[in-house]
């Protein structure tokens, strides 16, 4: 993802989250922290044609990663293209270093829990009223690596899709 993006991205943040959407400020924010020898961030977007279909991003520090946002736009929801973002996200926490990942998924969503869930994320724990304003409460899933130093799902290369950054 680059700053050019950002419109685009904002358009389907909006749609998909209405109630709890990011601000520009905040994806300005995290692409800061995307570039150079200090990267701690690994932002990625799927394009289909010049079209933005999907986006994530991945926080990282020390050895653990944080996924921050995945997002597909509905008609490609159950296409698989989530499960190819995810594994970018999990690429780029190898690359990181980290040793697990966290991420917090709101608890009606889930459609997303049983994707982390085949990807090996367990379930941890709860943040009451997470998502404001609407007061829902997040499941906080983790993976941790596997043996090999990797993690162990998501082997998938990203076909039929384009990751700029």
């Amino acid at each position: 993802m680059r700053w050019w993006d950002i419109d685009a991205v904002l358009e389907l943040e909006k749609d998909l989250f209405p109630e709890d959407a990011w601000s520009r400020g905040m994806f300005w924010s995290e692409l800061a922290h995307s570039r150079g020898a200090e990267a701690t961030r690994r932002y990625v977007v799927a394009l289909e044609g010049e079209r933005i279909v999907g986006y994530a991003g991945l926080a990282a520090q020390g050895d653990l990663g944080d996924i921050q946002t995945i997002a597909v736009v509905r008609h490609h929801w159950g296409t698989g293209l989530g499960r190819l973002l995810l594994t970018e996200l999990l690429r780029a926490a190898t690359a990181f270093e980290c040793a697990e990942v966290m991420l917090e998924c709101r608890v009606d969503n889930v459609r997303a829990q049983k994707l982390y869930e085949r990807f090996g994320f367990e379930p941890i724990g709860f943040r009451r009223g997470y998502y404001q304003p609407g007061n829902v409460d997040a499941l906080v899933m983790r993976l941790t690596t596997a043996p090999d130093g990797g993690f162990a799902a998501g082997t998938s290369s990203v076909q039929g899709t384009e990751n700029n950054g």
